[in-house]
């Protein structure tokens, strides 16, 4: 499991992917400014290789890499068990809100784009990393309803009316969306407050975005018969709830 400094103050290990020698850096000098240790590679082989050298607390990767796509790797550490939950910003000059969806849906905690404010970078690690800590001292096992998913192992599955269990196959941002919605259920959120909680605030997508991604966690639900738990509020947002459900006990 990644670890993540006990006290904020505490520098953190940091991996760099990113092929332009000149960001590179710009990124190790404001960054080890702050305290914090970090290693630069250009390429994925250079990352994967830190990696399996080093404990690494967060990792910013580029778009565009030689070698490897940025998006392809930030998938593979998300599938990867010792880097599921390492926290990920990309930095990319992509600046499109499809781009921006993209990077997120692959699996980044937050997307920042070039010309970015070093300040402003740091300032996202220590929310991602503190975060991350606060996830990691919560209870592993969560259960609401129909539903079941284990924060620790990334697995999660409903159990159907009939008492048998069925997987659920979710995506990175579906199951940080359906985890929130768990640890609070029976409250509504605006679209707004589910991209500050979910997604990060400072995290500059369009609300719809939330929409699609409902709509993707309902049809994940529905074969579990789970999907009726995740309801619209009309004006107001979403709610994930129990009522009306049949009481399951295993």
């Amino acid at each position: 499991m990644t670890r993540v400094p006990a006290d904020m103050a505490t520098p953190a290990n940091i991996l760099a992917v990113e092929d332009e020698e000149s960001i590179r850096e710009m990124l190790t000098f404001s960054l080890e400014r702050q305290g914090h240790t970090v290693i630069a590679v250009p390429n994925v082989a250079a990352a994967r290789k830190v990696l399996s050298d080093n404990r690494i607390d967060v990792a910013l990767v580029d778009w565009m890499l030689p070698g490897g796509s940025g998006l392809e790797f930030v998938r593979s550490l998300r599938s990867g068990e010792g880097t599921r939950d390492m926290p990920i910003i990309m930095i990319t000059a992509r600046v499109e809100e499809d781009d921006v969806t993209a990077g997120l849906d692959a699996g980044a905690d937050d997307y920042v784009t070039k010309p970015f404010s070093p300040k402003e970078l740091n300032s996202r690690i220590k929310a991602l990393l503190r975060r991350s800590r606060d996830s990691q001292t919560s209870d592993s096992t969560l259960s609401v309803g129909l539903l079941r998913i284990n924060t620790s192992t990334h697995r999660a599955h409903a159990v159907k009316t009939s008492g048998n269990p069925h997987p659920l196959e979710l995506g990175h941002t579906e199951f940080k969306l359906l985890r929130f919605f768990m640890e609070n259920p029976e409250r509504v959120y605006s679209r707004s407050q589910l991209l500050d909680h979910v997604w990060g605030s400072g995290t500059f997508i369009e609300e719809r975005t939330v929409d699609v991604h409902i709509l993707r966690l309902r049809k994940i639900l529905k074969p579990a018969e789970a999907d009726k738990m995740l309801e619209t509020v009309r004006g107001a947002g979403y709610r994930l709830t129990v009522k009306g459900l049949p009481q399951i006990t295993s």
